[in-house]
């Protein structure tokens, strides 16, 4: 039986390794390829834990996290996050930030993704002048070679929760492949939701 628990803030910290932990290892899948250690993942998290206003939802088996999701105002993320909507005149402060939805393998199918989206919209509808809701993913070839042959892009699934791909929305991060001896810039491509009001 899988459990889910919201965790605001800084009361995420007492799990923030086994986060780290599960980021690195679903990363590792394509299209990701990261090759990632604990002591970036403090660093990335410690994001979270700073902000008072961030949401971590964590799945539980047992005691055992084999899941998680994260949400956070753009205003709070750092400038490499914020400078795409700067740029075409969408305010930062209205804008939730969506970070990873990750399960582990044996976990998915089994419609926890659309309960991670249902839960950090609810968490964006609790924070005052938000009006999109947000998340990137990195761009890759169709025939990356790298691509395995069951690999299932998840592009239907974000337009069915009412995500729509901007292409003028990009962002480039830096990050270290499996297959790469230093890490490299990767290109992001924002997905967007706009509301009336949150």
């Amino acid at each position: 039986m899988i459990r889910l628990q919201n965790f605001i803030g800084s009361e995420m910290e007492p799990h923030l390794e086994a986060l780290g932990g599960l980021r690195i290892r679903v990363f590792r899948e394509y299209p990701y390829l990261y090759d990632g250690s604990l002591e970036y993942e403090r660093e990335y998290l410690q994001t979270y834990l700073n902000s008072v206003d961030s949401c971590v939802v964590l799945a539980f088996d047992e005691d055992q996290v084999v899941g998680a999701t994260t949400c956070i105002p753009l205003s709070h993320e750092g400038s490499e996050f914020q400078e795409p909507f700067i740029r075409v005149g969408i305010p930062v402060g209205e804008v939730c930030y969506f970070g990873e939805s990750i399960l582990l393998p044996r976990y998915r199918g089994q419609g926890l993704g659309k309960v991670f989206f249902q839960l950090r919209e609810a968490h964006a509808r609790s924070l005052p002048g938000i009006r999109t809701t947000a998340f990137c993913a990195v761009d890759r070839l169709a025939n990356d070679p790298r691509r395995p042959l069951d690999y299932r892009p998840l592009d239907g699934f974000w337009t069915s929760q009412g995500y729509q791909r901007r292409p003028d929305l990009q962002a480039h991060f830096v990050w270290k492949e499996t297959t790469e001896e230093v890490p490299t810039s990767k290109t992001l491509t924002f997905w967007i939701k706009s509301w009336p009001a949150l």
